[in-house]
């Protein structure tokens, strides 16, 4: 059964969620990337979490059915975790097993290290460690956390195009060229699956306007090196081979700096939720999540 509601997290914003799964089942947080509805968690993907949780997802602010009002109340990066926290409230939740990718993961991080008492356990995909503990490479020599490697070129040309509308066409166009970028060059890429994937998302947002918030939004006060370091909170890293984000080695420093973390690599998989990668990847999360 599929349940939806609106939550109000402050004065003017309303945010968009839905649950899955039975209600006496442990409740599982889906936390999405920037600029991104809920909906980028496939369905497929959700309906095997499901068979084993209760699976909450929702849209960030200025993405999706969310309130879109940054320009009249902008808010920082750091804020969006907070939402995270008033829509496990809004859904009577203390505690719950939390999966973030990409700027998800880093508001994963934060609930890990702000607020522990809420999590079971955390699953990071696609992300870079809130800590500026250097990364140690097998031979034992140390790489500064700022020097570990970035997007690829190839990444950063198509993010330095300017947001235009063109048209619903023209949108869909760039936002599957975008995704064949994300999704690395490992698994086939089928076109016509992410295309029926954002024009759900286009409908169920009402409008195809491209979100700009999240990338305005400040970056700043985000590490939490000690708290990382110290959690008791179990740690999940989804290892992508073929992640052109945040390639290798971020989910071995990941695992360094967040205490009691492991990894998981998840074959061929990029910075995209593909369906050749929705079942090893449940299989990961539910294995993590049976263990807590």
């Amino acid at each position: 059964m599929t349940r939806e509601r609106f939550v109000d997290v402050e004065p003017g914003v309303r945010l968009w969620a839905e649950e899955r799964g039975d209600a006496d089942r442990p409740p599982l947080l889906l936390v999405m990337g920037a600029l991104a509805s809920g909906l980028a968690w496939p369905e497929e993907l959700v309906a095997l979490l499901a068979e084993h949780h209760r699976v909450i997802r929702y849209d960030h602010r200025d993405t999706g059915r969310s309130t879109w009002a940054f320009d009249e109340q902008p808010y920082p990066i750091s804020r969006l975790a907070e939402d995270a926290v008033a829509v496990l409230d809004a859904f009577g939740v203390d505690r719950a097993h939390v999966v973030g990718m990409s700027l998800g993961g880093l508001l994963t991080q934060l609930l890990v290290a702000d607020h522990p008492d809420r999590l079971l356990s955390a699953t990071l995909i696609g992300t870079t460690a809130l800590s500026t503990t250097p990364y140690v490479r097998p031979d034992g020599t140390r790489v500064p956390a700022e020097e570990l490697p970035g997007p690829s070129e190839r990444l950063l040309e198509f993010w330095s195009l300017p947001v235009e509308d063109l048209g619903l066409d023209a949108e869909l166009d760039h936002r599957v060229e975008h995704w064949r970028a994300l999704a690395g060059d490992a698994l086939p890429f089928d076109t016509d699956w992410f295309r029926e994937q954002e024009r759900a998302i286009v409908a169920h947002t009402g409008h195809h306007t491209p979100g700009t918030a999240h990338a305005l939004a400040d970056p700043s006060g985000l590490l939490r090196t000690g708290e990382l370091a110290a959690t008791e909170v179990p740690v999940l890293v989804i290892a992508a081979p073929a992640e052109p984000v945040t390639p290798p080695p971020h989910p071995e420093h990941l695992a360094q700096v967040i205490r009691g973390a492991r990894i998981a690599e998840i074959p061929g998989m990029g910075h995209a939720l593909p369906p050749q990668v929705h079942a090893p990847l449940a299989r990961e999360i539910l294995r993590h999540t049976a263990a807590e």
